[in-house]
């Protein structure tokens, strides 16, 4: 995890506080069983440089023509000791990684909505391996950095970033207030699929917040409840086999919450039902998925007896 380019391109900036995040000493002190594990086999990974770099639907990078047979076998067998990829589609030099969830479905249904990246700074708030930090960049922004604390999709997106280091994104091992907050530097901060895991959403909210400039834009992707189930939903237990799921707020509560947070111009610009096409096992991804997360004989409860997955995104501006 080389983040001596961020460290150049933040110094003597507004977000050169980050720094400390980007030390060898952070990463040193980081407290997982297996990162020592991840950054060995990040070591590992072949030279080889992408003929053509794609931000599209599939994030492509390189050909299967850009490396011999042997090396490119090689390759697969080590992207797939970073099992299960969850967030994708991603073709690595013609390898297909057929990922959990289509998560350009989700991209297709923001983009149009949010306004123009280009020339911004991004914060990706549970960033996972970087999707759709690839997909800001192709929309144009200048600067995208990510943090997420699942430290094996921090190693995936670092995998990723191995051929193209020029790329001028990066993801941190790091939660949101991990930040030195107040930042108030980026122009726009995604939060996607955060919300919920969260003990206390409405301080999450406030932290995000603060990383917004005056007028920047954020992007909040959450689960949602139906208004007739009242204020939200808070599962005993797990929630479609998740564990940590702590609050699901309905629509209006998340309104209420963004309203309450500082921010205005709210506007709900995308309601949808989780399908088993759009999230499901694959060879990269080949544990249980949403498909076993439902009532086998009620697609509209979870297994657990509870209202099926419902995703909102909400887009907000901070005042």
């Amino acid at each position: 995890m080389n983040f001596s380019p961020l460290r150049l391109l933040i110094a003597r900036t507004s977000l050169e506080p980050l720094t400390p995040l980007l030390s060898d000493s952070y990463l040193d002190g980081i407290k997982h069983g297996d990162f020592r594990r991840w950054r060995e086999r990040l070591a590992k990974l072949p030279a080889i440089c992408p003929s053509n770099i794609e931000l599209s639907h599939t994030v492509r990078l390189g050909t299967s023509t850009d490396c011999d047979s042997d090396t490119l076998s090689l390759l697969d067998e080590q992207l797939r000791e970073f099992i299960p990829w969850r967030k994708g589609p991603f073709s690595v030099f013609g390898i297909s990684i057929n990922s959990e969830w289509r998560s350009n479905l989700k991209w297709n249904r923001l983009q149009d909505s949010i306004g123009s990246l280009k020339d911004r700074t991004v914060l990706d708030v549970g960033s996972s391996n970087g999707y759709f930090g690839f997909r800001m960049l192709e929309a144009g922004a200048k600067l995208v950095i990510g943090i997420d604390r699942h430290i094996p999709y921090v190693a995936q997106f670092w995998a990723l970033k191995h051929f193209v280091p020029e790329l001028p994104i990066f993801v941190i091992p790091a939660q949101l207030q991990q930040l030195p907050l107040p930042l108030e530097e980026f122009d726009n901060v995604f939060s996607m699929g955060v919300l919920y895991h969260s003990r206390l959403p409405y301080a999450h909210l406030s932290q995000l917040r603060q990383c917004l400039r005056p007028g920047g834009q954020l992007i909040l992707e959450t689960l949602y409840v139906d208004e007739e189930a009242g204020n939200g939903l808070m599962p005993v237990d797990n929630y479609a086999r998740m564990p940590k799921i702590w609050f699901i707020p309905s629509i209006s509560t998340l309104l209420s919450w963004l309203d309450h947070s500082g921010y205005v111009d709210i506007e709900v610009i995308d309601e949808s039902v989780t399908t088993i096409e759009e999230q499901r096992s694959t060879g990269w991804m080949p544990f249980e998925s949403l498909r076993e997360a439902l009532d086998l004989y009620d697609e509209n409860k979870t297994i657990e007896g509870l209202p099926a997955p419902k995703r909102v995104i909400v887009t907000a501006y901070r005042r």
